[in-house]
């Protein structure tokens, strides 16, 4: 059902694009009711327009809190058209129908981190969310328009229909409305439970606004686009300086990576990553052998991969990236001879991730119609708890090292086995239901590329081994020290066995399942 506009009212924090609207109603002589910044605008323009004081004979109080809250602007939008009721009450009262709402809010995202709370508390829009709403609900017969880039929408459909709208548009409009106000109380409630530092709230709003929307999801025949959950909801805090677009597989491999490599020593890190999976992590003071020790690990599952470092990229280690086929390469900056080498790589994804600060602590899984929600796992282990359970101690080189091994081991899909050797991993095996498997790919992969590292390296399970097997072919492949949270019903059997095999073990008592 088409209905004709003959009255609008604007209330806009944002005013771009509004002459090109403001046109259109002329056109069409719709009569335009509006107050406060918008009004002064509109008449700057040279538009007519009534301003809302002298609309509602009600002039607005409360430093601007009470403008819009009167019955006759909420009438006019939520009256019924055809119940003879609303239409005998609103001629009694003398008040007009109202057809069209054009409404943004105050720009709450805009100041929520600021440290100013009375500025905060001043930008929750209450008008505006309250004119939407009843806008929304009342789509038969009012159209609703909150983002300024559906000015030209509008507009199209005005001239398309004479100056009338139709019951799509309106319902298409009414989405998008209550589809904002939802995501608008969302970013209030998120900064109410982050100032009291409540993790788990009762009731749980996850908001998030289209970035783009991706050629397709992990496989051609589905669909994906991202989203951007964060205040700042017009770019991702990462640049992408050059090649072809990321995909919804790159875009999960870039934060598989960025997880661990905010874990790594600064300046020091290399991390490559194949289908979410860590296939190499290295820390070396030297940048370019932190490179060369990563892709050391496992140089075939990195083909096809993406390679992060916590440095920032030269021209020496651009022209070891270029020996290999990658999709991604992400950095904290690139100098000008680096970015001419990559670039010549034409479909190479090359991320600049200098302005990245992780923000979020919680670690998220939907399940059709639920959710888990989770702090991350953001320590290694508790130096309290920490227990050398064998004779053998380590001294502290080989404790630092030890870590690092259990560190990596949080963010390989469990079971998880990581061996290294002098800060750099040179097997993973993980994924797999049993640790005894995990072991024996962890220890393939290192004497299929790096055999000469087995000896005196170390071997981390993020979970305890339930069995004494496991130990048993880490020990005949050389490893010399263990980590792992211990717990196991079978550890005094485990212990007899490493005390026996003269290797160190170490129990942290800290588990890193990682599903």
């Amino acid at each position: 059902m088409k209905h004709k506009i003959k009255n609008a009212l604007i209330s806009v924090s944002d005013k771009e694009n509004i002459i090109s609207l403001l046109h259109c109603l002329k056109k069409y002589k719709i009569k335009i009711i509006s107050s406060g910044g918008t009004y002064k605008t509109i008449r700057k323009l040279g538009f007519q327009c009534i301003e809302l004081a002298k609309y509602t004979g009600f002039k607005e109080m409360l430093d601007g809190r009470v403008k819009t809250l009167h019955p006759k602007i909420h009438a006019g939008i939520l009256h019924n058209r055809r119940s003879k009721i609303h239409i005998n009450e609103m001629s009694k009262n003398k008040f007009p129908a109202l057809d069209l709402i054009v409404v943004n809010f105050y720009p709450f995202q805009n100041v929520v981190k600021s440290e100013n709370e009375k500025n905060i508390i001043e930008n929750i829009d209450i008008g505006g969310p309250t004119l939407v709403r009843a806008a929304a609900k009342n789509f038969h017969n009012v159209t609703i328009v909150t983002n300024k880039n559906d000015y030209s929408s509008l507009i199209k459909e005005l001239k398309d229909n004479k100056g009338h709208t139709s019951l799509k548009f309106r319902e298409y409009m009414s989405s998008k409305a209550f589809g904002l106000t939802a995501y608008y109380d969302a970013m209030i409630a998120n900064w109410f439970n982050r100032k009291l530092k409540i993790k788990f709230p009762e009731r749980k709003t996850i908001f998030g606004k289209k970035l783009k929307k991706l050629r397709y999801g992990e496989n051609p025949h589905q669909n994906s686009s991202i989203y951007i959950s964060d205040y700042n909801d017009k770019k991702l805090s990462f640049d992408q300086l050059h090649g072809k677009e990321l995909s919804y597989n790159n875009y999960n491999d870039i934060y598989s990576s960025l997880n661990i490599l905010k874990t790594l020593k600064k300046n020091y890190g290399t991390v490559i990553i194949k289908h979410s999976s860590p296939c190499g992590v290295s820390e070396n003071k030297s940048k370019l052998q932190s490179l060369k020790n990563a892709y050391a690990c496992d140089p075939v599952s990195a083909f096809g991969g993406i390679v992060a470092c916590n440095f920032k990229i030269n021209k020496i280690i651009a022209l070891e990236i270029s020996k290999n086929f990658l999709e991604v390469v992400l950095a904290k900056g690139f100098d000008k001879e680096s970015l001419e080498i990559l670039k010549k790589k034409k479909n190479l994804r090359i991320i600049d991730i200098s302005k990245y600060k992780p923000d979020s602590h919680l670690s998220i899984r939907t399940f059709d119609n639920s959710f888990l929600l989770q702090n991350e796992d953001g320590i290694i282990f508790n130096n309290k708890k920490l227990n050398c359970v064998t004779k053998l101690k380590p001294n502290k080189k080989e404790l630092d090292q030890a870590k690092f091994a259990f560190n990596v081991s949080k963010f390989v899909k469990s079971n998880a086995i990581v061996l290294s050797n002098n800060q750099s991993t040179i097997g993973i095996g993980g994924g797999q239901p049993s640790r005894l498997d995990s072991c024996k790919i962890a220890i393939g992969k290192a004497k299929n590329f790096q055999p000469k590292k087995i000896k005196n390296s170390i071997a981390a399970s993020d979970a305890f081994f339930p069995f004494v097997d496991g130990i048993k072919v880490l020990v005949k492949a050389g490893i010399k020290i263990i980590i792992q949270p211990g717990g196991s019903i079978r550890d005094k059997e485990i212990i007899d066995f490493a005390n026996k095999s003269k290797i160190k073990m170490l129990f942290t008592g800290t588990r890193h399942f990682y599903h």
